[in-house]
């Protein structure tokens, strides 16, 4: 029998009612700044949506171009800001709803996002039984680099990234319940991999 209740959550699309990192740039940058990037990166966009090269490259570019060599710790203020600012309008609360009674149940919940999790972990500020499984950033002397540590979290990855989350996840899976729920593709493999799968999409 299963003792370990865990929610697994995609975040844009499915606790958002919109993809943060464009909204994320458009506060930090503005949307004319925005609009300039996609435009010098329409070739790329074109190959992305045609399947031809990976999206992840492509969103890394996007995020180079918009903070490569920002301080980290005002990327970090960036972030609190923008989450304090959007969560009452993006918030998507008939699933946020779902999580918040998870939670009063005690379950553990993974957020496990493709987006950065700068900007999604402070949306659950402070919430001890959540945990923000994203991409992550790279640093060095205290500015962005413009590159990611980690692959984008998207498709197996997501999937991959929970397991280095809860290690023993593989040797104890029957004790294990996950109940996840997303909104695209991109939660195609975490929501097959689930005991108990939702598509809000």
């Amino acid at each position: 029998m299963s003792d370990k209740r865990v929610f697994v959550f995609d975040f844009d699309g499915t606790l958002t009612t919109r993809d943060t990192l464009i909204a994320f740039i458009c506060f930090a940058r503005g949307t004319v700044w925005f609009l300039r990037c996609l435009f010098l990166l329409l070739p790329r966009l074109v190959l992305m949506k045609l399947r031809l090269i990976d999206n992840g490259r492509t969103k890394e570019r996007l995020f180079s171009r918009c903070f490569k060599g920002m301080e980290e710790k005002a990327f970090g203020e960036l972030c609190r800001r923008f989450a304090a600012t959007a969560k009452p309008r993006i918030i998507r609360q008939e699933i946020w709803s779902v999580m918040e009674n998870a939670i009063a149940k005690g379950c553990p919940v993974y957020i496990v996002s493709a987006s950065v999790d700068n900007w999604v972990a402070p949306f659950f500020d402070p919430t001890p039984l959540v945990n923000v499984v994203g991409t992550r950033v790279e640093t060095a002397g205290g500015r962005l680099t413009g590159r990611f540590l980690t692959p984008n979290c998207y498709g197996p990855e997501k999937v991959r990234r929970l397991k280095e989350a809860l290690p023993d996840l593989d040797s104890e899976r029957s004790h294990y319940f996950i109940t996840a729920y997303g909104d695209s593709r991109g939660d195609k493999e975490m929501l097959a991999y689930a005991d108990e799968s939702h598509d809000v999409g």
